[in-house]
Formats: C-alpha cells, structure tokens, sequence
C-alpha cells in the first residue's frame, strides 16, 4: 500500500490567495539565543497550503470546521485527470469523466505543476469549476470536491456560485492539493483539518494523505 502526501509544504515561500495573510513562521524560543528549547510561532491564514473551505467560509451560520463531519473528509477518492488544455472545468467534462459516482472527487489538472516554481507566487490563471459542474456534482451525490491549487472558483469571481453551490449543500471543499505524484484512479482519502474551535470557523489547513487500495 503506497502512501502520498498531497500536502503543500507551508513556508514563507507558499504562495497565498491575493488578500490573504501571507504566511510567517519565527522563532519564538531558538537554541541558539540560549534558550532550553526551539519553539516556533506561526502567522498564516486559514486557507494557506492545503486547507478546507467549511460553509461559514461563505455562509452565516453554516458549519464550522470543526464540527465537519468526518466521514465527509475519510474514504474512497476518485483522483480525475484533467488535460493540460482545459481551464475550466464544466458540466460537460463533469457528465464525460465523473461516472463512477464516487462521493470524494479530486481535480488533478495542470495546476498540479505550479507547485514547482512557488517563488514565481500566486498564479491567477489556474483551472477552476464552474457553476454548472459543481450543480452537476451536487445532484451525483459528492460528499468532497477537491482541487490543486488556492481556489475551486475562477480568479476575481464576485458572486462565489461555485463555492455557494458546494457548501450550501454540505460539500466540503479543499483546495490547494499537490498531485503531482498522482495518477488517476480510486485511493483512500484521509483529509485532517485542524479541530479549531476559536474564530469564525471558516476553514483550516489540511494534513492531507492518499493511500492506494492495492
């Protein structure tokens, strides 16, 4: 049974959404200032690397992040390829290539290679969901909809269809995968946001694993 980390590495150098925190992590405590121990201290937003939208990311009184549930973040995946031409996922792609049902689908598209240059920063010209497909995955019955890079929506999107649609319909959302390492099939996905209780509740970065099934 192989293993994959589908993580981002978070460091000073992660790109982040436009907006967003940029991410810092210093020593607090450090050997080499004399200190007994090395202890870090991190400022980072919620949906920096690898993280989990929950619906209060976008809707007032929607599910918090830590009481998502975690049969929604823990099972069977499907890993969908998508080709280095497309860049915009629809419904027509949606109707062609989610077929199986599964209830976790995870997008590895041509965002995947971005992960190799994050010194050039953020890149505004990934691939994205419309609003049609996430409907059309809504009505397959997904529980998770999961995609390579900051962002399930198109670049300066103003109304967030695509994000409203997911999570007005408990579809847990996560963003920012590495799949470089991937290829298409049926894995098991383990997903662990943080369990943060504080704050708005709107998200958290994701230890996030696939295991092969053979």
């Amino acid at each position: 049974m192989k293993i994959y980390d589908i993580s981002v590495p978070l460091s000073a150098a992660t790109p982040t959404y436009p907006g967003d925190p940029q991410i810092e992590i210093d020593a607090w405590k450090d050997f080499v200032r004399g200190d007994s121990v090395n202890v870090s201290v991190a400022r980072l937003g919620l949906h920096s690397g690898t993280h989990v939208d929950a619906p209060a990311h976008f809707i007032e009184g929607g599910t918090k992040v830590d009481a998502l549930p975690l049969q929604s973040l823990i099972g069977e995946a499907e890993v969908v390829e998508v080709a280095e031409h497309i860049h915009v996922i629809d419904e027509n792609f949606i109707a062609a290539n989610c077929i199986r049902g599964s209830q976790r689908v995870l997008f590895k598209t041509r965002n995947s290679s971005f992960w190799n240059h994050p010194e050039e920063g953020f890149r505004v010209d990934y691939t994205y969901l419309d609003s049609a497909a996430a409907w059309r995955l809504v009505e397959s019955g997904v529980k998770l909809v999961g995609i390579d890079y900051l962002s399930v929506e198109r670049f300066g999107a103003e109304k967030h269809e695509t994000h409203y649609i997911l999570l007005r319909n408990d579809v847990v959302i996560l963003e920012g995968l590495d799949l470089r390492e991937v290829t298409a099939g049926l894995y098991e996905l383990i997903c662990l946001p943080l369990r943060i209780a504080g704050g708005q509740g709107d998200g958290s970065p994701a230890r996030t694993i696939l295991r092969s099934l053979i």
